[in-house]
């Protein structure tokens, strides 16, 4: 009998535990998700550097296109070419 009165007595401080945890949960829900929503609004330096990149790259390949048709119409009427001028930033957004 001395048995069962120990594991009774020690139930409400085994549940007091897990009810401890599940508040202590609840408690800190509303700073992860505020922490989330600000992880989602705002844009890293690592994110701002790949969309960088992302845009350099589709310029240069923007490029690269233009030059290869203006090479290609050079070829087939020289007398209308005066040169490549290369790329103009000011031109851009």
């Amino acid at each position: 009998m001395r048995k069962v009165e120990i594991i009774l007595a020690a139930l409400p401080l085994l549940a007091t535990g897990a009810c401890v945890r599940t508040v202590g949960s609840v408690v800190t829900a509303p700073f992860k998700a505020a922490g989330q929503v600000a992880d989602w609004t705002t844009t890293s330096q690592d994110e701002a550097d790949r969309n960088y990149g992302r845009k350099m790259r589709k310029k240069e390949a923007q490029e690269g296109r233009e030059r290869r048709d203006y090479e290609k119409k050079c070829r087939k009427n020289p007398d209308e070419c005066r040169g490549y001028e290369g790329y103009q930033a000011a031109v851009d957004d």
